[in-house]
């Protein structure tokens, strides 16, 4: 695996997701209340859409299409829905963020 920089942590709204593109992979970066870093695919596995652009709440994604929540540590879709989006590891080191591909 490779680590690849994505962000200033600074730049990360909390609870707000921003895209990022690593190669050909479209990658959702989320910064938690906390300011844990989350990172997963940023394509909704069901309607395609962007899951950066959905609404955070504690470890989860709500995909802005429709509303199924995502866990932004596994990836997993709640049911009653299924599916999976990849899930990535992320590093903060002195303010940058880093994820793993």
């Amino acid at each position: 695996m490779e680590k690849v920089f994505v962000a200033r942590l600074d730049e990360l709204a909390s609870r707000m997701g921003k895209e990022v593109i690593v190669g050909a992979q479209k990658i959702a970066v989320f910064r938690l209340s906390d300011d844990r870093v989350k990172a997963i695919e940023n394509v909704c596995p069901h309607k395609q859409g962007p899951l950066a652009e959905g609404t955070v709440s504690g470890e989860y994604v709500f995909c802005p299409l429709h509303d199924y929540k995502i866990d932004l540590n596994d990836g997993q879709v709640q049911d009653p829905d299924e599916g999976c989006v990849r899930a990535y590891e992320t590093i903060v080191e002195d303010d940058l963020v880093y994820v793993m591909v």
